[in-house]
């Protein structure tokens, strides 16, 4: 039986760099770094944000940008404080894509290593609820 997400994994160019991009961001806590140790594949370091296990690893290969992307819930209130620290973090702001009133605003950006996030108001019941 599934249980739920256990963590996520993204390959990135620089590991540092990217901790503090998460770290600014969305207030992701350090939680283990390898160091020059390798028990994976590659060097990684562990973060907790929103309670969920975010991994990042070194690579040298980096994907291309696509609409694959990691949503975190943020409040409503929060949405201008957010889009200003992703904003100072660096982020490649994306426009948003067309949406219908009260399935909640999201602000979509890129880090460094073209993964896509996603900051978003709404839940799974209100835009199945918007969408009949």
């Amino acid at each position: 039986m599934i249980e739920g997400i256990s963590h996520i994994t993204l390959m990135v160019r620089d590991l540092d760099r990217t901790a503090k991009f998460l770290e600014a961001v969305f207030d992701a806590e350090e939680i283990y770094s390898s160091g020059d140790k390798t028990f994976s594949t590659a060097r990684e370091k562990y973060f907790l944000i929103g309670g969920i296990w975010i991994a990042i690893m070194k690579s040298d290969c980096a994907p291309e940008r696509t609409y694959d992307h990691i949503a975190f819930k943020i409040e409503e209130d929060d949405f201008e404080k957010y889009a200003s620290k992703a904003i100072a973090a660096g982020a490649d702001i994306r426009p948003g894509r067309k949406r219908v009133d009260g399935e909640g605003r999201s602000l979509y950006f890129y880090d460094y290593d073209h993964h896509l996030f996603e900051l978003h108001t709404g839940t799974l019941s209100e835009r199945l609820d918007r969408y009949q």
